[in-house]
């Protein structure tokens, strides 16, 4: 079942289609662009990213969303995943050109509006501390940094599986959306 559509600034969000998934490559290596400025990071703008097969996974999980413009062109695109009381964004990527015009904040909003509706107690992601569209960016929108201590297990291995994969240790963290009040009779949150 679809969503209905909602508007951010310039961008309308809804539920990624099928016809969608073949697009989305793409848009993941424009939205890496941007890291080829920053010293010892370049190389994730040539990351192969979220095979299509990912993305379908997503999709068929109702956990997938785009960012398009009137035309119906896809603008940038998020994944998430739930994972018991919790959504965890796996990725959000908006076109090279058409970031900082509030796609990215439309697409948080509706995770955030998708997690409450399903009445989750969080939603958790991982991300670069020093990057000004990464850590502070999801800061503005009300995410805290957990220390190593607020981490529970699923997180501890995300961080290292990515470090494993080439992300530098020392300037990655996760960080917690906090939706609502723990959850109770013993369910857990990760």
């Amino acid at each position: 079942m679809e969503l209905i559509s909602t508007r951010f600034m310039s961008a309308i969000i809804r539920l990624t289609r099928e016809e969608d998934i073949a697009a989305l490559p793409a848009i993941e290596r424009s939205s890496g662009e941007t890291f080829r400025v920053i010293p010892g990071l370049a190389w994730i703008a040539d990351d192969n990213g979220q095979s299509p097969e990912e993305h379908l996974h997503f999709l068929r999980s109702g956990t997938s969303w785009v960012a398009t413009d009137e035309q119906n062109r896809l603008l940038g695109f998020l994944n998430a995943e739930v994972y018991g009381q919790e959504f965890h964004i796996w990725q959000l990527a908006v076109r090279h050109h058409h970031q900082r015009r509030g796609c990215g904040t439309a697409l948080i909003r509706e995770v955030i509006a998708s997690a409450k509706a399903r009445k989750l107690f969080a939603i958790t992601l991982t991300t670069f501390r020093n990057v000004p569209w990464n850590m502070p960016f999801y800061q503005s929108l009300g995410f805290q940094t957990l220390r190593v201590d607020q981490l529970d297990d699923r997180l501890i291995a995300l961080l290292r599986k990515e470090v494993e994969h080439g992300l530098p240790e020392t300037k990655r963290c996760a960080m917690r959306l906090v939706l609502g009040h723990p959850p109770v009779n013993g369910d857990t949150i990760s």
